[in-house]
């Protein structure tokens, strides 16, 4: 193939790790000038959770032979985004810098700075939306405000333009003659070694472009159409798994959307829309996170500033006992233990286990919203913060105060055989399905049948449900009137 001589374009990365549907790839490439990429680590964002990295890692690794067959090399760096781009762009003589825009307050500050800069050295620069169906600054309430719930703002959102179409894989970039140099990926260190706790991953998950549009297709071809009656039963796989792929823009929404709209159409599956209206939740998410870039660290609704959440010293065991899965009551239990070994927890189950941290036990769901921040695969740093704040009654459009899940209740209505229990909590795979669900009921003589002492092979409640409930309707009654 003939090398291309001109000065190259700089593609910034970011968390769009894909080459279909990336529409800064496809402008950038659609010039007569080679392309270089770049993935800055930054150093200056949220630090990433241990399962995100895993992840980024093998991603990275999967987009890098996908862009060795469009002709790009991929430089790594780490340190500052901004300083980093300003040396890549004086060592390889750039002649113009395309990224899609990413939504948190980071990624705003950092596309801001870009464009300043880039103005005053002349540089052609140009940022596009590769993330959401639409953008967030453009969607506004019949005030011309912002939304705060999300049934108006989906409303909205299903009345505007169609999104986009996707875009396909572009063709390839003129070759680039130099050399480039790039950090070893090795050497940042993304995956655990001692110990490996994320050595089952790879049994659950493809990282990569190529896994995300597997899943997609098996979604829609085994999946969707049970969608609606089955998302909220743990034991069945009746959810798209996309959410890990969607975070590292692996796949867009748009893909998404189109996807299904099409199978649908096709086939006539009657839960598309359902389904869709869970993206739109993502889509609020960003939304919210646009317009609050604090939503991990402050509570959206400011009068619950005033709740009382517990700090004493038993709240460190509650916060120890809820990670490891050893709270006693055995849905929760479950799912934290599937998070732990799959980087990954039902979304029913996530719903019961963050209102177990935060309504029984009452620790602020931040301690709650970290945890999921560094364990979970598809820690988005959007969808992570709107949905803890959502369970704990602080956010936007968020449950009732009074709304306590019973994990009982919920154990018995979801997981109704008790084989997601099975699954993850093992020394309970004996038990039938009548004591199954809270094993503390049962007569001492049943537990000693099935080779089960409670507060030894599996731990007595750390709470009680209607002693815990009480206490928090009494915490956040006292500021259910406050005004703001």
């Amino acid at each position: 193939m003939p090398k291309h001589s001109s000065k190259p374009s700089l593609l910034l990365i970011n968390q769009t790790l894909r080459v279909q549907d990336n529409p800064a790839l496809t402008h950038a490439i659609s010039g007569d000038a080679p392309l270089i990429a770049l993935y800055v680590f930054d150093t200056n964002m949220r630090k990433m959770g241990g399962a995100s990295k895993w992840w980024l890692h093998h991603s990275l690794v999967s987009l890098h032979k996908k862009l060795e067959t469009l002709r790009i090399p991929l430089i790594l760096k780490k340190g500052d985004s901004f300083s980093i781009i300003q040396k890549i762009t004086d060592d390889y003589e750039i002649n113009g810098v395309y990224w899609n825009r990413e939504y948190d307050s980071h990624g705003i500050a950092l596309g801001k700075e870009l464009k300043q800069w880039a103005d005053r050295k002349g540089l052609d620069c140009q940022s596009f939306n590769a993330s959401l169906l639409h953008e967030p600054s453009l969607i506004k309430n019949k005030q011309d405000g912002t939304f705060k719930v999300f049934s108006p703002f989906w409303k909205t959102i299903l009345k505007a333009d169609e999104p986009l179409p996707n875009l396909p894989i572009p063709k390839p970039a003129h070759y680039y003659e130099n050399p480039v140099e790039s950090d070893d990926l090795n050497n940042w260190c993304l995956l655990p070694k001692k110990p490996d706790w994320a050595h089952s991953f790879f049994n659950y998950w493809q990282p990569g472009e190529d896994g995300a549009h597997l899943k997609l297709s098996k979604f829609l071809s085994n999946t969707l159409e049970r969608y609606k009656q089955g998302r909220d039963f743990p034991d069945y796989q009746t959810t798209s798994l996309l959410s890990p792929h969607l975070r590292f823009g692996e796949i867009s929404p748009r893909q998404i959307w189109h996807a299904v709209k099409k199978f649908s159409k096709l086939t006539g599956a009657h839960n598309a829309d359902k389904y869709l209206s869970e993206i739109g939740w993502r889509e609020f998410s960003h939304y919210l996170l646009f317009y609050n870039p604090n939503l991990h660290q402050e509570n959206f609704n400011k009068k619950f500033n005033r709740l009382e959440w517990n700090d004493a010293e038993d709240s460190k065991k509650f916060i120890k006992s809820w990670q490891q899965g050893l709270t006693g009551y055995p849905l929760i239990d479950a799912g934290m233990r599937e998070l732990w070994q799959t980087g990954y927890m039902h979304n029913r189950v996530r719903m019961v286990a963050a209102s177990f941290l935060v309504k029984h036990l009452l620790i602020d769901w931040r301690e709650g919203e970290k945890w999921f921040w560094d364990t979970l695969v598809d820690a988005c740093p959007a969808n992570n913060a709107a949905s803890w704040q959502w369970v704990a009654g602080t956010g936007a459009d968020a449950a009732p105060y009074f709304r306590i899940f019973n994990p009982v209740l919920q154990s018995q209505k979801f997981d109704p055989e008790g084989n997601y229990i099975r699954r993850f909590v093992p020394e309970l795979n004996a038990l039938p399905v009548k004591l199954i669900h809270a094993p503390w009921e049962a007569k001492q003589s049943e537990l000693s049948h099935f080779k089960i002492e409670l507060g030894k092979t599996y731990p007595y409640p750390i709470i009680d449900h209607k002693e815990a409930r009480n206490k928090a309707l009494a915490a956040f009654e006292n500021v259910k009137n406050y005004k703001n």
